[in-house]
């Protein structure tokens, strides 16, 4: 499974009630490095080379640990826990415990060299809990992004990169990487006699609400991607649009300089010139020269204002479609939070009333509704014969 993450229960300082503090001496602490230091290492260098590149203040990144610690499309961290068995067969206690330690050791080993894009910085082995589990910490990160930092936080690209490419909405990125570490893990438990008991996959047991929920999640994501896009795209034009801006006072520049500028006078005549020689020497180069700048200047003012009113066009065509993608997105957001309300409820009464007659109740329902379903195809074929 994967989890919010706790690296300060992790490593105990704290303790939760359910921690056996006569046992935490049997813990395995791998590493526990600061996060931040972790961001330090992974995007200090990129994160200069991108605020280098910016032009304007607002635009630079001050805090990157910050700025994703905020973010509403990427995480600081993600966090993995692996567990073999329950309580029941794996008690940590027992020496099947003292087995499944050994199993997720060897499993942890070759963790990081299997995962070059995940920077593990906090991974701890509990035996002070009622079975024996593994939490892994770690930074997913992507190199050469041509949008952002050139490094950055990803976990869709990191996993990209280490060969998970996503398909359909049930074989993403996450769902293939969670199935080859499944694999790693069964193939050790396989070398200590222990078969990996196939119960069918997660999304077999989701409930509908579940299942819905998971899914406006997954579209949720893919609209914060392109929302993301969208809003580079906008600033790219928005800085466009600024540079013509800039040419503006330019002009505004040049004319001053033709104003005062000696290259754009005309001297004073000596006494003994004559008008013929003061017009060839004077008079006609300084005519040339604006001519050629004049023409110059028109060139550049009629090709700039076609551009601006393309770009223009552009730019309010992605501010409409900006919008169209926030309005979107809010909506699945707000399908997702009844959603997991709905889902709430579903799991009080199985809380309350036990699984087998919710159960129970909802294969009922589901017979009663495949029944109705097809009386009214019977119906609707008697009456086409008719």
């Amino acid at each position: 499974m994967v989890g919010k993450g706790s690296v300060n229960h992790n490593s105990r300082k704290f303790k939760a009630e359910n921690v056996d503090g006569s046992r935490t001496h049997l813990n395995i602490d791998y590493c526990n490095e600061p996060i931040k230091k972790i961001y330090h290492e992974l995007f200090d260098e990129a994160l200069k080379r991108y605020n280098d590149k910016q032009t304007r203040a607002d635009r630079r990144i001050e805090n990157y640990y910050e700025k994703i610690r905020n973010s509403k499309q990427e995480k600081p961290f993600h966090e993995l826990i692996l567990q073999i068995g329950d309580k029941e067969n794996m008690s940590a206690e027992s020496e099947n415990g003292q087995l499944a330690r050994q199993i997720l050791d060897e499993y942890y080993r070759g963790f990081q060299e299997r995962n070059p894009n995940l920077k593990v910085f906090s991974v701890h082995l509990h035996m002070d809990e009622a079975t024996p589990h593994l939490h892994i910490d770690f930074v997913p990160f992507t190199t050469g992004s041509k949008r952002g930092l050139d490094t950055r936080v990803s976990l869709k690209q990191a996993l990209a990169t280490q060969g998970f490419k996503g398909g359909t909405r049930g074989d993403t990125e996450w769902n293939q990487w969670v199935q080859a570490e499944k694999e790693q893990l069964a193939a050790v438990m396989e070398r200590y006699g222990i078969e990996w008991e196939h119960k069918g996959t997660h999304e077999k047991h989701l409930s509908v609400l579940d299942y819905k929920k998971q899914e406006r999640e997954k579209e949720i994501e893919v609209l914060e991607d392109k929302l993301a896009e969208k809003k580079d795209e906008f600033r790219v034009m928005s800085d466009r649009i600024e540079n013509f801006d800039n040419g503006e006072r330019a002009l505004q520049n040049l004319d001053e300089s033709i104003m005062n500028e000696p290259e754009y006078q005309l001297p004073e005549p000596s006494a003994m010139m004559s008008a013929r020689t003061y017009k060839t020497k004077f008079v006609e180069p300084l005519i040339s020269r604006l001519k050629s700048l004049i023409s110059t200047l028109f060139a550049r003012y009629f090709k700039a204002i076609d551009r601006y009113n393309r770009l223009n066009i552009t730019n309010g065509n992605l501010y409409r479609e900006n919008e169209k993608l926030t309005r979107a997105n809010k909506k699945l957001s707000y399908e997702n939070e009844n959603l997991r309300a709905d889902n709430k409820d579903y799991k009080l009464l199985r809380k309350v009333f036990g699984s087998k007659q919710i159960d129970g109740l909802l294969e009922r329902a589901r017979s009663e509704k495949q029944s109705k379903q097809r009386g009214e195809r019977f119906r609707k074929n008697n009456n086409y014969e008719r």
